[in-house]
């Protein structure tokens, strides 16, 4: 077991992953240690945006041969009506986690990351980490264990600040995709995110706040999608998570950082995890190869703010039932609308390029 290194990331999942990579690309050192052995699963849609994917082929992550299904756009869907939009550019993908994990983990192999699996991380040490198997020194330590992360604990970079008390669980059925784009249903309780994932799978997430639920108490909250699986067999064990919002006082102090969902998570709602996870990752190699953990803060907190501001407004109209489907009839009545408002999300445009004829059109359908 290596001694000493660079960078030490504790938590092997794609962002942990995605960070050594970029860290290789420029020829630094990077070890990466996770308690679990590959490949690791986690509740999630399992969607990746566009800009995600192509985040994957950068890193030259090699998906061939592995069971996807592109990705062509949005569907929201509620009790009276439907909107949707397509990708501009490129497609999204849809891939079960493990594989994805499977993938990162051999190109991180191939571009000389160290990776130790089935290893505990104890606690920080001022110049690395303590292990199960001893102390490993290292000049940067990387936070990349998680939504309830522990360095984000021992940091002391945690905040209590929670607003929405939201849930999420997952499951996968042996059915063919009845579409190409990820289908959002939205209901007073929650949403259902069917994601394509091959050509005889796909996976539903379900999310909504108050109390705990079992998935198949909340599938019949969706009539319409319930009726469509209802004949599908199950393939997965349902997986869930709580406490999905987890905010941060900072994503850095000294020279330990923190990356993905450790860095601060807001909710699932637009889809948008993994594809921040990689542009972080990204960011967050040029700051070390720069030796200023500052340059990174700034970045994470740009790309962030646009991500954040979506997820507020969309929980907030999530939580006004009115307002929810006020919204989606106007999407559903200008389709040019979603795609631009789509465009923008993704990094296909700029948010200028919504307009003020946009903003007014979104405005009044939604007072009106």
């Amino acid at each position: 077991m290596l001694a000493e290194t660079q960078t030490v990331i504790v938590g092997g999942g794609p962002a942990g992953l995605a960070t050594a990579i970029e860290l290789r690309r420029r020829g630094l050192e990077a070890l990466v240690i996770d308690r679990s052995k590959p490949p690791i699963d986690k509740a999630c849609g399992e969607g990746l945006m566009p800009d995600g994917a192509r985040c994957l082929e950068e890193m030259g992550v090699n998906l061939a041969g592995t069971e996807k299904a592109p990705i062509a756009g949005i569907r929201y869907i509620d009790e009276t009506s439907r909107a949707e939009a397509s990708f501009r550019r490129d497609p999204g993908l849809g891939i079960r986690r493990p594989d994805l994990h499977r993938a990162m983990v051999k190109r991180a192999e191939q571009v000389g990351v160290e990776c130790l699996w089935g290893l505990t991380v104890r606690s920080l040490e001022g110049d690395g980490v303590a292990t199960d198997r001893g102390k490993i020194r290292a000049t940067w330590t990387v936070g990349a264990d998680g939504l309830h992360s522990r360095v984000r604990r021992w940091t002391n970079l945690d905040s209590d600040k929670h607003r929405w008390q939201r849930f999420g669980v997952r499951r996968h059925y042996a059915i063919g995709p009845w579409s190409d784009k990820v289908e959002v249903y939205w209901t007073d309780e929650g949403e259902a995110y069917v994601t394509p994932l091959g050509c005889g799978l796909v996976g539903i997430a379900i999310l909504w706040s108050g109390s705990k639920n079992d998935f198949s108490g909340l599938l019949r909250g969706f009539p319409e999608l319930e009726q469509r699986v209802r004949r599908a067999e199950a393939v997965s064990d349902d997986r869930g998570a709580a406490r999905l919002e987890q905010h941060t006082r900072g994503v850095h102090r000294g020279a330990v950082a923190l990356v993905g969902d450790a860095a601060g998570y807001r909710d699932a709602i637009t889809g948008e995890g993994l594809s921040l996870a990689f542009h972080q990752a990204k960011a967050l190699a040029e700051a070390i190869d720069k030796e200023n953990l500052r340059d990174y803060a700034r970045a994470a907190r740009r790309l962030s703010r646009l991500p954040n501001a979506l997820i507020r407004v969309l929980l907030e109209i999530e939580s006004r039932p009115a307002l929810r489907r006020r919204l989606l009839r106007t999407l559903a009545d200008d389709p040019g609308l979603f795609e631009r408002l789509l465009a923008v999300h993704v990094r296909e445009a700029r948010p200028t390029s919504v307009g003020p004829s946009g903003v007014m059109r979104l405005a009044v359908g939604l007072l009106h």
